[in-house]
């Protein structure tokens, strides 16, 4: 990591629980998931995700927000354990810990961007432990769904039409984790996929608040075009598709990712987004699918896009695989045993 010191924004380290993390250095943005990294057998490692710019650098902690920025972007991360929330307070408001630990993440990272003046968010990405398991008679992915939009809500932003790229995936334990870019030029332009219901859209039967992300968004930083590709999946209309299948379930996600850079394309002539430049992060339910999945997705994107897979629990139990993705940015990937 000492490489990228000097033009680093921040990084996120994934490790399996018990080893640790790449080396934080002093004042930069850092946060460890544990959540492993897998080579391309499925076998447990660790990875870091780094993002990086140009220019001098702002680093920063504000009320529980690890940052990092420059004249343009801002990489920010925070870490809840929602068990801090489970008091008297919280339960009389009707609240459950992690709603309450999402909603203040929430606010949190808002008033920075607020206080920082950083007015668009272009990409949210949220780790959840135990993210499809019960607790206070209600699935934990819901929960986070609904303190996420009472945040949003709460700081005046939009929970529909014109709302950032986001992902969410489960992992063992450990902390709520949500870090985020935001930028202060042209706001991104959200994207949604013509083969798919909008997630805000969705109907009750997902849960008491629909989730609040676009599929994708395109931003203009600097000269570059941006993409940024939310978590994907094996989804047609707002239904899981393939149950059970796992290369189904990767050549049905490739479908929906295809539709997606040609939307980005449509509203970015210029971009000129494609498939094999984009930098992929694979989250897949059992490692052991891994070379199935990697051998799929080899055939469609080529061997120029960077990929990364990471053992990961899907919002929906019935689906194997998620991936996101992203395009004319300073993100690299350092993948280690």
């Amino acid at each position: 990591m000492r490489e990228w010191k000097d033009r680093m924004l921040g990084t996120i380290s994934f490790t399996p629980r018990g080893q640790n993390p790449a080396p934080a250095m002093e004042n930069l943005p850092f946060a460890q998931v544990l959540m492993p990294a897998l080579d391309l057998n499925g076998e447990v490692g660790s990875a870091c995700e780094v993002w990086s710019g140009k220019g001098s650098f702002t680093y920063g902690l504000r009320k529980g927000v690890r940052y990092g920025h420059n004249d343009e972007i801002l990489f920010g991360a925070i870490q809840l354990d929602d068990a801090q929330f489970d008091n008297a307070s919280v339960r009389a408001a009707g609240k459950t810990p992690l709603q309450q630990a999402s909603e203040t993440a929430y606010l949190e990272i808002f008033g920075l961007l607020d206080a920082l003046q950083f007015p668009h968010i272009l990409r949210f990405w949220n780790y959840i432990a135990n993210i499809t398991g019960e607790s206070h008679g209600l699935e934990r992915y819901r929960q986070f769904n609904m303190g996420r939009q009472d945040g949003f809500l709460a700081s005046g932003r939009k929970v529909m039409g014109s709302v950032p790229a986001a992902s969410a995936v489960g992992y063992e334990q450990g902390p709520l984790t949500i870090y985020f870019l935001a930028g202060r030029g042209e706001a991104p332009v959200a994207i949604e996929n013509p083969r798919q219901v909008s997630a805000y859209k969705y109907p009750q039967e997902y849960g008491p608040r629909s989730p609040t992300f676009s599929r994708a968004s395109v931003a203009r930083l600097g000269d570059d075009n941006v993409l940024f590709l939310s978590g994907t999946a094996s989804i047609v209309g707002h239904r899981s598709m393939h149950v059970g299948d796992v290369l189904a379930q990767t050549r049905e996600t490739l479908a929906n990712i295809t539709a997606m850079v040609g939307e980005a394309n449509r509203v970015a002539p210029d971009a000129e987004f494609s498939l094999g430049d984009l930098c992929y992060k694979v989250y897949v339910r059992h490692p052991k699918d891994v070379p199935a999945i990697h051998g799929e997705l080899r055939r469609a994107l080529g061997e120029s896009a960077r990929l990364m897979f990471l053992k990961a629990d899907i919002c929906r139990q019935d689906l194997l695989v998620e991936v996101e993705a992203t395009a004319g940015h300073p993100l690299e990937f350092a993948i280690g045993k």
